[in-house]
């Protein structure tokens, strides 16, 4: 709670849609704005908002309020963790780890499709989306729900549309059938249906699902198993290698190098989920001692602040990874998928 000596700041806001945007149902957003910065008070009256507390506290939460108030007043949607996000950008930006406003991030748009619109939500997202345009090949390492893969494959339909690729292939290490799928009952698609099924539901909240088959029949878009990209060059494409953690370094190697004139690869792991065989190294681990500092080639690292699912699934990797150096001792061997 603020002090009678705190000092107090009003924002107008003339439009009534974004003030409802800021405020959010039944008030969630104004007590978001005031959980991130406890030692402010934040209250709303008619078409003013008053910011009381301290100096450093009532400047931190009116810079979040404006940057709530320029986002909502692009027309986008606005939620309790919208507000936890932007202010988490705004500490990184006032420690000097980013530059860009975090409503610069909110309403970079990727791709809109079905009603929805694909746009980073993180510093950190903003940072890989823009590697992507930036290298021909990029490796994007961090935990689940980072939006790794989505955002990649956003990019992907992106370039499609936009006619800078002819075709998508998204490719997955089918690791629990040690990419042997012969012994499995069904046919081949039932086969490898369960390691491709996350990409399917990616590509079906970016296109129209009725569109997707013929664009596969045609051989616009692909989707394999590692195994199957063995011999070929790929041109003019969009190549996605997904759960790479899950490769071993010779199909790393394999699957690099089947990089074909005017293609662009995004390859996407968690070093930390690996399901290879005790003792198996990962190839996603190798191939960065091997190729770090190469031209047009880029690593992006997604962190736990980088996590758009429930916010507690940041602190379960949190607590994870504190546990895993807790217990880690000298020779320990890879593996151990969780």
């Amino acid at each position: 709670m603020a002090d009678s000596n705190a000092s107090l700041r009003t924002i107008r806001v003339d439009d009534t849609a974004v003030m409802m945007a800021l405020v959010g149902r039944a008030d969630a957003n104004l007590r978001a704005i005031e959980q991130a910065v406890p030692a402010a008070d934040v209250h709303v009256r008619g078409d003013v908002i008053t910011v009381r507390g301290p100096d450093a506290a009532g400047a931190q939460a009116a810079a979040l309020i404006e940057e709530l108030l320029v986002v909502a007043g692009r027309g986008e949607q606005l939620g309790p963790d919208d507000v936890r996000r932007v202010a988490s950008m705004l500490g990184e930006v006032a420690a000097g780890q980013a530059a860009v406003s975090p409503s610069a991030v909110l309403t970079q748009s990727i791709l809109s499709a079905r009603g929805r619109t694909v746009r980073p939500k993180t510093l950190g997202q903003k940072r890989y989306v823009d590697t992507i345009d930036a290298a021909t090949i990029v490796f994007a390492i961090g935990p689940a729900g980072t939006g790794k893969t989505y955002l990649a494959m956003a990019k992907a339909v992106q370039a499609l549309q936009s006619r800078q690729v002819n075709r998508i292939v998204l490719t997955r290490p089918a690791v629990e059938a040690g990419e042997r799928l012969g012994f499995l009952p069904g046919t081949l698609g039932e086969k490898i249906d369960p390691y491709l099924r996350p990409l399917y539901d990616a590509l079906q909240d970016m296109m129209d699902p009725d569109h997707i088959p013929r664009l596969m029949d045609a051989g616009t878009i692909e989707v394999a198993p590692l195994a199957y990209m063995r011999g070929r060059t790929l041109n003019d494409a969009f190549i996605i290698l997904d759960e790479a953690q899950n490769t071993t370094a010779e199909q790393m190697k394999m699957f690099l190098t089947r990089l074909g004139f005017g293609s662009k690869m995004v390859v996407t792991g968690d070093v930390t989920q690996t399901d290879l065989p005790a003792g198996q190294r990962s190839g996603l681990r190798v191939v960065r001692e091997i190729l770090e500092g190469l031209d047009d080639l880029a690593f992006s690292e997604l962190t736990s602040r980088d996590v758009v699912r429930h916010r507690i699934v940041s602190q379960i990797i949190d607590a994870w990874g504190a546990w895993d150096e807790a217990r880690a001792a000298p020779g320990r061997r890879e593996g151990g998928g969780r």
